[in-house]
């Protein structure tokens, strides 16, 4: 339903929960409050389906906090891994259990969101929140947020989860310190039958030129998305490195029918997740792994943590409540994503000072190449592998130093 339909009455309408933006993170924290009986809205500023530059990976933990019941729309499933160091000595890695599964953004998107619809919530596309009020005029009382959108209509709720990306608005309220911002390029290339045969069931993952650099080529179907991710700063180098990637691979020749560029950004130590009401999960939080910058498994994750939280926020009846329920929201986030983006921190720095060490291990040391293995599949975590193996630990620390 669009923002024309909504009539006089829905202004004075209090939601439960709102929330903003209809990426897996919002899609996932609508899913969860809609499961607990809340009233739900879910706002979109773009229509669906939409595109999102993304390599598309399903991962483990990704697989794991989807809702139950949820068929993943693979376009193709991996079981095999080619690494390479700039274009030099690739080896290709296979496992006979799938590693994990391709998926198309726009129809995943969708499908999460429709989940949610079917659990209770409501969506309305083509609705821009340009303020978020806590306090003043618009605000009725102190257990109430007003979301002020583009059209200038108000909307009121109990609690708001901000989900709306890396440039988020609601970030803004909550006052989101980023500290690690990178600059992805992708381009989607359809490719000819005997081409996309050759990449079926394979991906490659290239450890580039720059210090933190990689490139990927994830195959969907009759199309191979292929990208670079680099820090920000490094605009023209970081296209260089795609052109030369693309030729590189004799993709030269084929037209993409989609080429973006899009900013991930990480945050800060300190920066809040919260502020009174109004909760921020996934990219509009930070949340991603610093090292692969891997985001979806942190979307989904954060935003069922959010959905279930806001809806605890929801029945706070003070400040004191509210400020309590939004510190176990934090708790819930540090604990289990928080602890593996530090150890994604101090992966990335050993990654940009030794990468052809990290191409050794995962090419020729048994071990690393099994830990891959459980991390993609999602039988263990980054962090839980570096608590639990002491060649882990003590590889990490000589790193640090």
């Amino acid at each position: 339903m669009s923002s024309e339909n909504s009539s006089a009455d829905d202004v004075q309408r209090v939601w439960d929960v709102v929330v903003v933006g209809a990426g897996p993170a919002g899609a996932s924290a609508a899913y969860a409050a809609a499961v607990a009986g809340r009233s739900v809205l879910l706002l979109e500023k773009a229509e669906l389906p939409r595109y999102k530059t993304c390599g598309g990976g399903i991962i483990g933990p990704s697989r794991d906090a989807l809702p139950p019941g949820f068929e993943l729309p693979f376009k193709d499933r991996v079981h095999a891994v080619t690494f390479s160091l700039d274009g030099r000595y690739a080896r290709t890695r296979k496992s006979k259990q799938m590693l994990f599964g391709l998926i198309s953004r726009p129809e995943f998107d969708q499908q999460l969101v429709e989940h949610a619809q079917k659990a209770g919530a409501e969506l309305r596309t083509g609705a821009t929140v340009t303020r978020v009020e806590q306090h003043g005029s618009a605000v009725p009382d102190r257990r109430t947020v007003a979301l002020v959108l583009q059209s200038g209509e108000t909307l009121l709720a109990r609690a708001v989860v901000g989900a709306d990306g890396s440039a988020s608005r609601i970030g803004a309220h909550v006052g989101v310190k980023l500290e690690q911002v990178d600059l992805g390029l992708e381009a989607e290339i359809p490719v000819p039958e005997t081409v996309a045969e050759d990449w079926k069931g394979r991906v490659l993952i290239d450890w580039g030129p720059m210090p933190g650099s990689y490139g990927w080529v994830f195959p969907k179907g009759d199309t191979l998305t292929v990208g670079v991710i680099s820090a920000r700063g490094e605009g023209a180098a970081t296209k260089r490195y795609l052109e030369d990637f693309i030729g590189r691979l004799g993709l030269a020749g084929f037209e993409p029918s989609v080429s973006t560029g899009h900013l991930t950004r990480c945050r800060a130590d300190d920066s809040p997740l919260s502020r009174g009401r109004v909760l921020v999960c996934g990219d509009a939080a930070g949340l991603l792994e610093p090292w692969t910058r891997e985001g979806i498994s942190f979307a989904l994750r954060s935003g069922r943590l959010a959905g279930e939280w806001a809806v605890r926020i929801a029945e706070a009846h003070d400040a004191v409540d509210t400020r309590r329920q939004a510190l176990n929201y934090a708790f819930a986030v540090k604990a289990g994503l928080g602890v593996e983006m530090s150890v994604g921190k101090r992966l990335l720095v050993a990654f940009e000072r030794r990468p052809g060490l990290f191409h050794a291990a995962l090419t020729g040391f048994r071990p690393a190449w099994r830990a891959f293995v459980d991390i993609v599949r999602g039988s263990t975590s980054l962090g839980e592998i570096v608590r639990s193996h002491p060649i882990a630990q003590r590889a990490l620390t000589a790193f640090d130093k």
